[in-house]
């Protein structure tokens, strides 16, 4: 049977998000035990590389919105296909921490060169009435990815596997992704100039005497990324790629640095929060017909009130099978969930330019996943990691807590038709 171009535009884009923003963005906390004992990693120096794989991704958002108009939606997809093969294969082959922070910063940046190349696709290939249902199966990819790296990380603590051989099976995946992409993605090219896009997140972040000469587009998109009612959303996507990053981080070398979970062995219980993360992340699927219900700001509640029990009973139970379990699931659905509301959140402060400012808020929270492993890195290193979880927990908790107490924001409504992106 042939595939429409629309079907396999989706499932180039469910094997993308499996891939980038699995093993590509989880894998280093999933196999850090491992790592630990292969390279004797300190927890700063854990933090350090963590952070490095988070930076490539935020560097990459920006390159992909480069590429994307520069030669198509197919080169940057492709592009961070590669990026993670080599990657992939850099952390198999890796005998020292060097080899090991370049090969994770590698495929870091694939999630960020694979990700919103498909919005802009779908527009082209996929009919607007079948849309919606196209790319909720791109982002369900993220689930299996994170489920299948988890199921090998799980045979590697049985023995059935060396670590080695899972990161050069993934390096595989990542050329069957290069393939499936190149097959999948149309081909259209751009006219070769920087995006306007582009251009009006540089000129509104850039100090005046730094940024380029404005143009009434650009000068029009920075007084309305730069308008007051946008700073809680960029304040709340800075604070939960903090406290995302530090969980993905550091949960799993939490639990087994205190002997693991009851009746599993000790590197058993990585595996065990990252299935647990994936099952629970379903429940983002669900997210427009809660928000619809209860509205943004009462989700928002839930959002980083989960995100915040996930920290404390990390810190507080962490030999718990209960306690483990929940975290992992509060918090796959905290993160499922918050990228989907960030999105609504853009097309109501910016009609007309959502795309432009949910980027912003992309940004805003790739700044914080790297900065959160590394203060939270130090801070264990100081004090030790129950100190960090619970100090880590704060600044969701205040945010869940202001959202509850000050926030009155408008009943939901559908956007217009030139509002969606």
């Amino acid at each position: 049977m042939t595939m429409t171009p629309a079907t396999r535009l989706t499932a180039a884009g469910f094997l993308a998000t499996a891939v980038a923003f699995g093993p590509a963005r989880m894998g280093f906390g999933l196999f850090l035990p491992g790592f630990r004992d292969a390279f004797a990693l300190s927890t700063s120096t854990a933090g350090l590389i963590a952070s490095g794989g988070f930076l490539a991704f935020l560097v990459a958002l920006l390159l992909s919105a480069w590429m994307g108009r520069r030669f198509g939606e197919r080169v940057s997809v492709v592009s961070g296909a590669l990026a993670a093969a080599v990657g992939f294969a850099a952390v198999a082959v890796a005998g020292t921490p060097t080899l090991l922070a370049v090969g994770i910063a590698l495929a870091g940046s694939s999630a960020g060169l694979c990700w919103a190349p498909f919005n802009d696709a779908a527009e082209r290939v996929v009919p607007e009435h079948a849309r919606p249902t196209a790319l909720s199966v791109v982002s369900t990819g993220t689930t299996f990815g994170v489920a299948a790296a988890a199921g090998l990380a799980l045979a590697v603590t049985q023995g059935v596997l060396d670590w080695r051989v899972a990161w050069a099976g993934f390096a595989l995946g990542g050329l069957v992704l290069a393939g499936v992409a190149w097959a999948g993605l149309p081909s259209t090219r751009y006219p070769k100039s920087t995006p306007t896009a582009v251009k009006e997140i540089v000129h509104a972040a850039l100090p005046a005497n730094l940024a380029p000469a404005p143009t009434p587009e650009t000068a029009a998109a920075s007084a309305r990324l730069a308008q007051r009612a946008a700073i809680p959303l960029y304040a709340t996507a800075l604070c939960f790629g903090m406290t995302n990053a530090i969980f993905l981080s550091f949960a799993a070398d939490r639990v087994a640095s205190v002997g693991g979970l009851p009746g599993l062995a000790n590197a058993g219980a990585s595996p065990v929060i990252f299935l647990g993360y994936a099952a629970f992340g379903v429940l983002g699927l669900a997210t427009g017909r809660i928000e619809a219900r209860s509205g943004l700001a009462p989700l928002f509640c839930f959002i980083f009130g989960a995100a915040t029990l996930s920290l404390v009973l990390i810190a507080l139970a962490p030999t718990s099978w209960i306690g483990v379990i929940a975290a992992s699931g509060l918090h796959g659905a905290a993160i499922m969930m918050v990228s989907a509301v960030f999105s609504f959140w853009s097309v109501r402060l910016f009609p007309g330019l959502s795309t432009l400012g949910f980027t912003a808020a992309l940004l805003s929270m790739a700044v914080g996943s790297v900065v959160g492993p590394v203060l939270a890195g130090l801070l264990a290193a100081a004090e030790g990691p129950v100190v960090m979880f619970l100090v880590a927990a704060i600044p969701p908790l205040a945010t869940a807590l202001w959202f509850g107490a000050k926030l009155r924001m408008p009943r939901p409504r559908l956007p217009a038709a030139d509002e969606q992106t």
